[in-house]
Protein backbone atom coordinates (compact mmCIF):
# COMPACT_ATOMS: atom_id res chain seq x y z
CA UNK A 1 0.00 0.00 0.00
CA UNK A 2 1.37 3.82 -1.13
CA UNK A 3 0.98 6.72 1.43
CA UNK A 4 -0.54 8.11 -1.72
CA UNK A 5 -3.85 5.45 -1.49
CA UNK A 6 -4.64 6.04 2.25
CA UNK A 7 -7.54 8.84 2.74
CA UNK A 8 -6.46 12.18 3.64
CA UNK A 9 -6.98 13.44 7.32
CA UNK A 10 -6.25 16.36 6.86
CA UNK A 11 -2.67 16.74 7.83
CA UNK A 12 -0.13 18.10 6.43
CA UNK A 13 3.43 16.65 5.72
CA UNK A 14 1.76 13.27 7.43
CA UNK A 15 4.78 11.33 5.69
CA UNK A 16 6.96 13.23 8.07
CA UNK A 17 5.41 12.04 10.89
CA UNK A 18 4.94 8.29 10.07
CA UNK A 19 8.92 8.92 9.54
CA UNK A 20 9.41 10.43 13.07
CA UNK A 21 8.02 7.47 14.79
CA UNK A 22 9.12 4.72 12.20
CA UNK A 23 12.58 6.12 13.14
CA UNK A 24 11.98 6.38 16.92
CA UNK A 25 10.84 2.84 16.98
CA UNK A 26 13.82 1.70 14.83
CA UNK A 27 16.52 4.08 17.50
CA UNK A 28 14.49 2.00 20.36
CA UNK A 29 14.87 -1.33 19.27
CA UNK A 30 18.54 -0.69 18.38
CA UNK A 31 18.63 0.90 21.60
CA UNK A 32 17.15 -2.09 23.45
CA UNK A 33 19.17 -4.92 21.26
CA UNK A 34 22.39 -3.31 22.34
CA UNK A 35 21.28 -3.59 25.94
CA UNK A 36 19.80 -6.29 26.53
CA UNK A 37 21.17 -8.81 23.91
CA UNK A 38 25.10 -7.18 23.71
CA UNK A 39 25.04 -5.94 27.61
CA UNK A 40 26.51 -2.55 26.27
CA UNK A 41 26.09 -0.10 28.89
CA UNK A 42 23.15 2.50 28.39
CA UNK A 43 25.56 5.10 27.21
CA UNK A 44 27.02 3.04 24.56
CA UNK A 45 23.97 1.03 23.55
CA UNK A 46 22.68 4.94 23.33
CA UNK A 47 24.92 6.07 20.84
CA UNK A 48 25.45 3.21 18.51
CA UNK A 49 21.45 2.73 18.28
CA UNK A 50 20.73 6.71 17.25
CA UNK A 51 24.71 6.63 15.04
CA UNK A 52 22.85 3.71 13.07
CA UNK A 53 19.55 4.64 13.08
CA UNK A 54 20.80 8.29 11.49
CA UNK A 55 22.80 6.79 8.81
CA UNK A 56 20.43 4.15 8.04
CA UNK A 57 18.23 7.19 7.26
CA UNK A 58 20.32 8.94 5.21
CA UNK A 59 21.64 5.76 2.78
CA UNK A 60 17.73 4.87 2.07
CA UNK A 61 17.63 8.08 0.79
CA UNK A 62 20.67 8.26 -0.74
CA UNK A 63 19.62 4.98 -2.09
CA UNK A 64 16.33 6.28 -3.39
CA UNK A 65 17.36 8.54 -5.65
CA UNK A 66 19.96 6.55 -7.03
CA UNK A 67 18.38 3.10 -7.29
CA UNK A 68 14.85 3.86 -8.45
CA UNK A 69 13.07 6.25 -10.89
CA UNK A 70 9.70 6.53 -9.07
CA UNK A 71 11.28 8.04 -6.43
CA UNK A 72 13.93 10.88 -5.28
CA UNK A 73 15.49 11.87 -1.98
CA UNK A 74 13.96 14.01 0.20
CA UNK A 75 16.34 16.14 3.03
CA UNK A 76 12.84 16.68 4.70
CA UNK A 77 12.58 12.91 5.31
CA UNK A 78 16.20 12.69 6.69
CA UNK A 79 15.32 15.33 9.00
CA UNK A 80 11.84 13.73 10.15
CA UNK A 81 13.70 10.59 10.81
CA UNK A 82 16.65 12.24 12.66
CA UNK A 83 14.39 13.78 15.07
CA UNK A 84 12.18 10.78 15.60
CA UNK A 85 15.58 9.28 16.30
CA UNK A 86 16.36 12.29 18.86
CA UNK A 87 12.54 11.98 20.41
CA UNK A 88 14.28 8.11 21.47
CA UNK A 89 17.00 9.33 22.71
CA UNK A 90 14.90 11.84 25.22
CA UNK A 91 12.56 8.62 25.88
CA UNK A 92 15.71 6.60 26.45
CA UNK A 93 17.32 9.52 28.66
CA UNK A 94 14.44 9.29 30.98
CA UNK A 95 13.64 5.78 31.15
CA UNK A 96 17.07 5.34 32.50
CA UNK A 97 16.66 8.27 34.88
CA UNK A 98 13.52 6.76 36.67
CA UNK A 99 15.36 3.42 36.53
CA UNK A 100 18.50 4.78 38.52
CA UNK A 101 16.12 6.73 40.86
CA UNK A 102 13.93 3.43 41.69
CA UNK A 103 17.55 1.77 42.96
Amino acid sequence: MRLKELPDVGISNADKIFHGITYLVLALLWYGTFLLKFKWSSVKALIYSALFSIIFGIIIEVLQGMVTVTRKPDYEDVIANSVGVLLAVGIALLYNRTQIKKI
